[in-house]
């Protein structure tokens, strides 16, 4: 029963949060589209694009735990509901004002990433989690689906009708989880706040946001600035961007379900020191690169790296954390889309600084140094333990 249950929500939450990805990242591919028809100061893009994050991470602590207390076919079918306004309001907007105030309730888009990595593990055996949640993961191709199909769509029919277009996707999506949603689904009713304080004191908590901080957060970021970014510095067409951006999300996320199985496989953080030695080394070649080719095997290899990192990190939540998973994935995920609201903005922060965008990716290199040497900690704790 669990299984067959299993076998229908797996797919359908993986669509649900497509649909919800696409809806978060709408603004980074249409901003080309957008400045032409009324001016968005280049000083305000990077904020713009940035703000759907802030509630789409904040709002995933709440989501993880109202999905173990509710379940998922409600959390999934009101959000569905709720993105409608804010989405329709984003077509009407005129000003940067509008864009603002949009972007910001869009956030609940991203907000529902919570939902499915809370209730897929209830359907699978503890061996299958990675994997379940790496294909669940593979949601995140919402963001990529919007890179590709947005612009072309915007040069035809402009870019509001293309944004309300969105408007018939959440309503589809909304029917179909009222349908096909799982009305049974085990609920947890352990009260937020004790949850919240029984894994507080752990420290793996805190590893596992700040890695999920630096991997998530830059399959975030290079979604949000690739498009306007590549346009402005190497000045691409803006549909070959949206084209770049879309492979660098797509790569990202069909190899997110592979980390899963590495997780399943192997050891999930002996496999993760090497994936984030990678991601150092793309980030450190970004940092010298000026020219479009060595800019692209830097990006490719952050895409590869981060993908799998993504998959492994939500292999070790449920391996460490069982009971508290709602909350754990709350936080864990939330960290990591506010680990994409940062970077855009010291991104622009430093170039107009220094006038190169180098010192911005030594500094993601930086971070993934720190992030090997708290896997090298855990790693001795865990021989000290067992």
């Amino acid at each position: 029963m669990k299984n067959n249950t299993g076998k229908v929500q797996l797919p359908l939450q993986t669509f649900s949060l497509m649909a919800g990805f696409m809806v978060w990242s709408i603004l980074a591919p249409l901003m080309p589209y957008i400045s032409q028809d009324f001016n968005v100061p280049e000083s305000q893009k990077a904020i713009i694009l940035a703000i759907p994050v802030i509630l789409g991470s904040i709002l995933r602590i709440p989501i993880g735990y109202y999905t173990n207390l509710l379940g998922s076919r409600l959390v999934f079918l009101t959000s569905f509901i709720i993105l409608l306004f804010p989405v329709f309001y984003l077509s009407q907007s005129q000003s940067t004002t509008g864009l603002m105030v949009a972007g910001f309730f869009i956030g609940l888009g991203g907000a529902i990433f919570s939902v499915g990595v809370t209730s897929i593990p209830k359907y699978f055996p503890k061996e299958k989690h990675g994997f379940a949640n790496g294909i669940y993961g593979m949601g995140n191709l919402g963001t990529a689906v919007s890179s590709f199909l947005a612009p072309p769509i915007a040069g035809l029919i402009g870019w509001q009708h293309t944004v309300q277009l969105y408007l018939v996707v959440m309503a589809l999506f909304a029917i179909m989880m009222f349908i096909f949603g799982d009305k049974h689904e085990p609920k947890v009713k352990v009260p937020m706040l004790k949850q919240t304080k029984q894994v507080m004191d752990n420290y793996k908590l805190y590893y596992f946001s700040f890695w999920y901080f630096i991997t998530f957060g830059a399959f975030v970021a290079f979604g949000l600035f690739l498009p306007n970014f590549l346009v402005g510095h190497f000045e691409i067409d803006k549909v070959d961007a949206g084209i770049r951006t879309g492979v660098f999300i797509a790569l990202a996320t069909f190899l997110r379900p592979v980390g899963g199985m590495l997780g399943d496989k192997f050891n999930a953080l002996n496999v993760l020191k090497i994936f984030f030695v990678g991601l150092v080394t793309g980030a450190v070649i970004l940092s010298v690169s000026n020219h479009i080719m060595l800019f692209t095997v830097g990006c490719l290899t952050v895409s590869i790296c981060a993908g799998i990192g993504n998959g492994l990190i939500f292999k070790l939540v449920p391996t460490y954390f069982t009971k508290e998973a709602g909350v754990v994935n709350g936080i864990v995920s939330m960290m990591g889309g506010l680990g994409g609201f940062f970077p855009p903005l010291i991104i622009t922060f430093v170039t107009s600084l220094t006038g190169s965008n180098h010192l911005s990716f030594a500094l993601l290199a930086l971070f993934g140094v720190l992030a090997l040497l708290m896997m090298m900690h855990m790693s001795k704790i865990e021989k000290r333990t067992v």
